[in-house]
């Protein structure tokens, strides 16, 4: 938790005390139903939210954004996420029930009310949304041609609407596969924002809709 408020000193109270209380409830759930990887529990915080909050560094979403998270698994960047920006709304996605059950539970316990969690293949959704985030869902030709047409252009953000999507490692051979015109996709080092050795191959990848 304190690299959190390392990177984030601006946190209300409230925030605060949602984002502490995941720890505990992530290593309860957990046990239980296997949404965090059993050997990375320890780096919780690091490894799942500070990463999840990384988009934090890029945008900051107005009031009434609609954001969906697909392959949410446990609720990342889901979560964290809707936990730094309770005016926008998110809606949670995972093909597994289980973990959905995980979300619902986790939302419950920290009164989020800024969240609605279902078990659903992204492409079945009927809504339309402002932006799209997921966190190595797939490979992100795939990721784009599931999702592309749930995204409304435009918006009122400081970015337009579009993709915003976390993965590690080289991607210059899934980047180049997909099919955007490269005016539309940037792509954010996250180690420029925190330090941590983690972050050195992990990226926010920006695709203006």
């Amino acid at each position: 938790m304190n690299e959190i408020l390392k990177y984030f000193p601006k946190l209300t109270e409230k925030q605060t005390a949602q984002l502490s209380q995941l720890g505990d409830l992530y290593k309860f759930w957990n046990a239980q139903i296997n949404v965090v990887s059993r050997k990375d529990m320890e780096n919780l915080y690091n490894h799942h939210i500070l990463y999840s909050l990384a988009i934090a560094k890029i945008i900051s979403f107005e009031a009434n954004t609609k954001i969906l998270d697909v392959g949410t698994g446990g609720g990342f960047p889901g979560i964290p996420l809707a936990i730094m920006f309770p005016d926008a709304q998110f809606t949670l996605t995972d093909s597994i029930n289980k973990k959905i059950k995980v979300v619902n539970a986790i939302v419950e316990s920290i009164e989020l009310k800024n969240v609605c969690a279902m078990q659903i293949r992204a492409e079945e959704l009927k809504q339309k949304f402002d932006f799209v985030t997921g966190r190595a869902v797939s490979d992100l030709p795939v990721f784009v041609s599931h999702i592309w047409n749930k995204i409304t252009p435009d918006g009122n953000n400081s970015l337009p609407n579009g993709i915003i999507y976390l993965k590690g490692g080289d991607l210059h051979n899934e980047l180049k596969a997909t099919k955007i015109s490269k005016r539309q996709i940037s792509v954010y080092e996250i180690k420029d924002f925190f330090d941590d050795s983690f972050f050195e191959t992990k990226k926010i990848i920006y695709i203006q809709r």
